[in-house]
């Protein structure tokens, strides 16, 4: 699915020429639309049947067999506090890989491979939130939109700290 959405990217070599190009994967929780680096992303498949795990913390549905290999799934919504909702058609599973753990997580919809230039990404202003802001490696504006990029290993606590 990937490669398909890869191959559907405008190439403008202005954009290129003023720096590097983040190619990113989009997707939307709510309202708003959170992106990832492509290159992290292992795949894109529909929900599945979750098996509940017993005493996990409150934003993991549980894991699921991808292939062989048992794989933890993540509830973005819960893990950002949001409202939980029902699953829809548009109800994806992101599989990433993140610091040598391969991990899923549940997003209402996949939207698009984005292309933004590195240098117009901002940083996440303070949020007053007891540090939400971490997880977040900036702000960036497309197609009149602001898109939030994740750090994921600050998200699910996989950064190494000092």
């Amino acid at each position: 699915m990937l490669s398909t959405l890869t191959q559907a990217l405008p190439h403008d070599d202005t954009e290129e020429s003023s720096g590097v190009v983040l190619q990113l994967v989009s997707f939307q929780l709510g309202c708003e639309v959170f992106a990832i680096d492509i290159l992290i992303v292992q795949e894109i498949i529909r929900l599945v049947e979750i098996t509940h795990v017993p005493n996990a913390p409150h934003y993991v549905e549980g894991v699921v067999n991808l292939r062989g290999k048992v794989i933890p799934i993540i509830n973005l919504r819960a893990r950002f506090g949001l409202p939980s909702t029902e699953h829809t058609k548009e109800t994806r599973i992101v599989v990433v890989e993140v610091t040598q753990m391969i991990l899923g997580f549940i997003v209402d919809s996949v939207e698009e491979v984005l292309r933004l230039p590195e240098e117009g990404i901002e940083p996440m202003p303070p949020t007053g939130r007891g540090g939400a802001e971490e997880c977040h490696r900036g702000v960036g504006r497309v197609n009149g939109r602001l898109v939030m990029l994740l750090d994921l290993e600050l998200l699910f606590g996989m950064g190494t700290s000092g």
